[in-house]
């Protein structure tokens, strides 16, 4: 079931640092001289939100707690400790894949708290609170269910976003069919969702005894693989350099099996491999290593440019920014003295984190370094 998955991104990005590292890439050179002062700036910024170095995996769930409200605390209690993990799974699956980009009108006023929020805070508030009204449960419960999903229509999903005239979300109607193509795959794929629920990858992971990170990656790959009709391969992209000529990064994948590796652990599951899992090749991180001078475009009109996610220096960006990931860890656990501290906790208190906050230093509104013209699916 895609075992592996993540071994083949590593490798495949590798490459193209290796190939980088001679001065051989189309598009980007590298400096690896750079990633020593990098890592004494996202240790700084790690220092700084997590004094005490207790940095949480790098998940949907902090989405949830924007402005300091720990929203889904208070609703996991009416859940029974046996239920929770599958309902966690379920949901969480469902607020991942709703994760795409909201366009920059959109805002969502959360009633409970009365804070307004935008982009992907606010689609995870927005998707909470959609849960927590029903709207994903065929009976209008607190819950996910696949009859539910089937039938999710623009209009419902619309009104439980707050969409309207004035507040317009990009790729509605995209999200609604997403949601019933969920639906779909969890009775196409009963050895991933176990007894007809989205939340019964839970019981398909712990299936072998030992549940490993890749493992939950493999079953996300393979239960969600049929949701993307526009892209058969998933998040896998040309690229004339790389061996075969494809790069894969599934990061949406990694992002949800990092997310989903909390609810194992919450659960008292035990997760092995976690770092099997790749750095996340999203704007966020590459931006860091553009904005730090780890990465140099050689066409100085590439940021002024709307770039395809396809386009074979987006592709070389992403894979330079997985491969480079690697290499930076070790230089940020070094910096705070916590050789033991996982990617997934460097990914959520340090890359992500300086990655928002070197963008905010260099350009008015905290935009990346360079556009991407991006359906939601990557980032």
């Amino acid at each position: 079931m895609n075992e592996g998955a993540a071994a083949a991104v590593r490798a495949q990005c590798g490459y193209l640092l290796g190939v980088g590292e001679r001065d051989g890439l189309a598009h980007f050179s590298v400096d690896v001289g750079q990633l020593a002062p990098t890592a004494a700036y996202v240790a700084g910024v790690i220092r700084q939100n997590y004094p005490a170095l207790q940095i949480p995996h790098h998940a949907r769930w902090r989405h949830f707690s924007v402005g300091g409200v720990d929203r889904w605390g208070a609703l996991a209690g009416r859940f029974g400790m046996e239920a929770l993990p599958r309902v966690r799974v379920g949901f969480c699956i469902v607020s991942v894949l709703l994760d795409a980009g909201a366009g920059a009108a959109w805002r969502y006023r959360d009633a409970a708290t009365g804070q307004v929020l935008a982009r992907s805070e606010g689609l995870g508030v927005a998707s909470l609170r959609a849960f927590e009204a029903g709207v994903f449960s065929s009976d209008g419960s607190m819950g996910v269910d696949a009859a539910a999903l089937m039938g999710m229509d623009a209009a419902a999903l619309g009104a439980a976003f707050q969409v309207g005239p004035a507040n317009p979300l990009a790729g509605l109607e995209g999200r609604a069919a997403l949601l019933r193509r969920v639906g779909a795959a969890v009775g196409e794929r009963p050895d991933v969702f176990v007894g007809g629920d989205l939340g019964g990858l839970f019981d398909a992971a712990r299936a072998g005894g030992v549940v490993r990170a890749d493992t939950i990656l493999g079953l996300l790959l393979a239960g969600l693989g049929g949701v993307w009709p526009s892209r058969p391969l998933g998040d896998v992209w040309p690229h004339a350099q790389a061996p075969g000529g494809m790069v894969p990064f599934h990061k949406l994948s990694q992002w949800l099996a990092y997310s989903l590796i909390e609810v194992f652990e919450e659960a008292g599951v035990p997760v092995e491999g976690i770092d099997a899992l790749t750095g996340l090749p999203e704007y966020r991180n590459g931006g860091l290593l553009l904005d730090m001078g780890v990465l140099r475009a050689r066409d100085a009109g590439l940021a002024g440019r709307v770039l395809a996610v396809g386009d074979e220096a987006v592709v070389e960006w992403r894979a330079l920014t997985v491969a480079l990931l690697d290499r930076l860890a070790p230089l940020v656990r070094a910096e705070l003295g916590c050789p033991e501290l996982g990617l997934s906790r460097i990914l959520e208190g340090g890359t992500w984190a300086a990655g928002r906050a070197i963008a905010a230093e260099r350009r008015a509104g905290g935009g990346p370094p360079l556009t991407i013209e991006s359906d939601g699916t990557v980032f």
